[in-house]
């Protein structure tokens, strides 16, 4: 890949394939068919799989090929992919030889269950770090999109990159979201905090916050066991970007991406503060085991 290339010319190259796709996960919602449950998945949300998740991944293969056909890709289902052995590869490479993720449904479970805060992620990795992120929204007609040391911003599906405005954290709700496998934290934090567990609250029924709803000040913080690149890594570094604290559970800087195997990292803590920071370190230095 070239460095002649950068990330925001990448992200404004995609923005139009990703409006379509946007469109297709959004019109056929309530139509969406579920496929069989991927072996690999660690609980019901991320074994959960629909046609959008393997249509919309192909749209972006499609457009990658035809567009930047030397770029690395890495896709959630890459897999079940017949375009996977075209790409270079689906890992990291050297630095300023970028690989992009994809998760095409991020929230499946949310999105089977008829909720509005699936998402589209879409990511731009360097050797060390995230260069670039775009997460779209298609149900809330928004997307967000950061890029590395310029912030993170927000706008309507409509709206091109240049229209976006920078996204502000202000007066978010004291709610902590833990990810799936950190329950045990929840009672050194009840004092202070609505405590959103994923494991043991989610209700098909009733809207359930994603991570991305630090972005729209309904989570004020969160903590995830897993840093995966396509999602929850991809939204800490979107949060971080905006002026959150993004750290490992002992409060170090998260990993270099190079260092880490299976495109994830251990954990995450995400705070809009540093006293919710403060809190989700000691909270987690209750656990005899983290991981």
């Amino acid at each position: 890949m070239s460095i002649q290339t950068s990330p925001r010319e990448i992200i404004a190259t995609l923005l139009p394939h990703l409006r379509v796709a946007a469109g297709y996960a959004h019109q056929i919602q309530t139509r969406i068919n579920t496929l069989p449950a991927k072996e690999e998945g660690d609980n019901f949300f991320t074994a959960a799989l629909t046609d959008a998740d393997l249509s919309i991944q192909t749209l972006v293969e499609v457009a990658l090929l035809g567009t930047f056909p030397h770029i690395r890709f890495y896709g959630e289902e890459y897999e079940q992919s017949r375009n996977t052995k075209y790409f270079r590869s689906i890992e990291l490479g050297a630095q300023d030889d970028y690989l992009i993720t994809l998760d095409p449904i991020d929230g499946t479970k949310f999105y089977l269950d008829g909720h509005d805060n699936y998402q589209i992620i879409l990511s731009i990795l360097n050797a060390d770090e995230f260069e670039a992120v775009i997460a779209i929204s298609p149900a809330q007609n928004c997307y967000y999109y950061a890029l590395r040391g310029e912030g993170t911003y927000q706008g309507n599906l409509d709206v091109d990159l240049d229209g976006c405005t920078p996204l502000q954290i202000n007066n978010p709700k004291p709610s902590i979201l833990l990810g799936w496998g950190m329950a045990d934290l929840k009672p050194a934090l009840v004092d202070k905090y609505q405590v959103i567990d994923l494991e043991n609250c989610y209700s098909p029924e009733q809207k359930f916050p994603n991570y991305n709803g630090i972005f729209a000040n309904e989570l004020i913080g969160w903590v995830t066991q897993r840093g995966k690149f396509i999602d929850s890594a991809a939204l800490a570094f979107m949060a971080k970007e905006a002026g959150c604290l993004v750290t490992s559970f002992d409060g170090s800087p998260l990993p270099p991406l190079h260092t880490c195997q299976n495109h994830s990292y251990n954990g995450a803590i995400v705070a809009a503060s540093a006293t919710v920071h403060q809190d989700l370190l000691k909270a987690c230095s209750t656990l005899s085991k983290l991981i």
